[in-house]
């Protein structure tokens, strides 16, 4: 099984974002967490790399849920969303929630899990 749900799109990375973030949006997730890798590692090692951001989505209403059948799921909360520049395009990738959560043996967290996968798909599908 792999972990992430993938595709590479063409485009300005600034464009693709605001695609991505509405993509997001009209799923019932927001970006909590914004991670700018790139600017990271430049500022903190003085390296360049290929433009690369980090989204931390969330959808309030599942990870409730999942907070009530697993109190301590917050760790593997938010549901990253990678950018990423690459030869072929800008790359987006979402974790797979039901990838991640495997270690956790809980029925009703696998079902949460499953529906966040759904969306995150549907998302990745449609942009």
């Amino acid at each position: 099984m792999g972990y992430t749900i993938d595709t590479v799109l063409s485009g300005d990375f600034d464009a693709v974002e605001a695609k991505v973030r509405e993509a997001l949006a009209a799923k019932g997730f927001g970006v909590l967490t914004e991670i700018n890798v790139s600017a990271t590692m430049k500022a903190k090692l003085d390296k360049d790399m290929p433009r690369y951001k980090i989204l931390g989505a969330c959808n309030p209403k599942l990870a409730f849920e999942a907070i009530s059948h697993v109190p301590r799921i917050g760790v593997m909360l938010p549901c990253n969303v990678i950018l990423r520049e690459t030869d072929e395009g800008i790359a987006v990738s979402a974790v797979d929630p039901v990838a991640s959560m495997l270690a956790v043996e809980n029925d009703d967290l696998v079902e949460v899990a499953s529906q966040v996968r759904q969306m995150l798909a549907e998302v990745i599908a449609g942009l």
